[in-house]
């Protein structure tokens, strides 16, 4: 039975590929953090392991007898770090975990990267695939630039010898989401807070899917290539509609014109720099709401065989795990 190590299990991600690889017969290792809560965990049994992957001798002992490494563990919420920490855990971690997995005879290792990598579409009709290159200033989405860096880390691993999958994984919405990243939408519909939907669009995977794709890319994935987690594009107005459909309140009022956005992007951005520490939102990310961020996720099906859910499913699968959780 092949054994697996997870390393951030107890994110939303991380917590989804545990369950997934539960379900289809793996013994799985959860790397947690000593301070790390174990509610994404929540109706799982897995081995736990106390490490950090910044802390490499935690990560040589976590692997230990391990076949597969998942490296899911990420600083995904950007708007709530700062630029140094986000490059710190996000590339540097990435290369003690790729270290680690080379020095203990790893198998196989899948890396979650993020379509944030894939940069922005060229026009608004435009879907990003596998070929994309990021093509923004680093400084206008230091997160999407520290899975460029990651990557590169990897690839350096695979020209060493190293056989490792990168998957690209979009906005994920659904069960196990404690740290509400995707969960916003519901956390923010739920408090009567959603007045105003942004102009662009999203690509969206179930939380679910995002661990299934995990696994599939392990069994299924080339070696050195990456591989979009994509369920489907969805404008924001529509997403937040369905989202209060679900939630059973009312949607949007209005779509907000986007020079206006714009401009409550710069003083967000003011805003940060006065109070030097970060906002529960980025002006950066604001300006990319603008944009319609669409995904190509036809390759993950054709070769890994993944069959992703609707949108609308995957908001249910996070209303009905949030409501059993009390947590919503």
């Amino acid at each position: 039975m092949t054994r697996a190590l997870v390393t951030g299990a107890t994110g939303c991600v991380g917590a989804n590929i545990v369950e997934a690889l539960l379900a289809r017969g793996y013994q799985v290792r959860a790397l947690r953090r000593e301070t790390s809560s174990l509610a994404a965990l929540a109706g799982l049994d897995p081995e736990l392991a106390t490490g950090d992957v910044m802390d490499k001798p935690s990560l040589l002992a976590a692997m230990a007898g391990c076949e597969a490494v998942f490296h899911a563990a990420a600083i995904s919420q950007y708007w709530r770090n700062e630029q140094e920490t986000i490059y710190r855990i996000n590339v540097e971690g990435t290369r003690n975990v790729l270290e680690a997995a080379q020095a203990t005879g790893v198998r196989r290792v899948v890396f979650t990267s993020s379509v944030g990598a894939l940069g922005v579409p060229a026009h608004d009709a435009g879907l990003l695939d596998e070929t994309a290159s990021f093509n923004l200033p680093p400084a206008r989405f230091p997160y999407g630039h520290s899975k460029v860096l990651a990557e590169a880390e990897v690839q350096r691993a695979v020209a060493a010898g190293l056989d490792a999958v990168i998957v690209n994984p979009a906005t994920v919405i659904g069960q196990r989401d404690v740290g509400f990243v995707g969960g916003e939408f519901l956390r923010t519909a739920r408090q009567g807070k959603a007045v105003a939907a942004p102009p662009g669009g999203v690509g969206v995977i179930a939380a679910s899917d995002a661990g299934i794709g995990h696994v599939l890319a392990f069994e299924r994935g080339r070696c050195g290539e990456r591989y979009i987690l994509n369920g489907e594009n969805i404008l924001y107005r529509h997403l937040m509609r369905l989202v209060a459909e679900v939630v059973g309140v009312r949607p949007p009022l209005f779509v907000m014109p986007a020079p206006a956005l714009q401009l409550a992007a710069g003083g967000v951005d003011l805003l940060r720099r006065m109070r030097r520490r970060p906002l529960l939102v980025d002006g950066n990310q604001m300006r990319l709401s603008v944009r319609r961020l669409y995904f190509d996720g036809s390759r993950a099906e054709r070769e890994l065989g993944l069959t992703p859910i609707s949108v609308r499913q995957a908001v249910e699968e996070a209303w009905t795990w949030y409501r059993a959780q009390g947590l919503l």
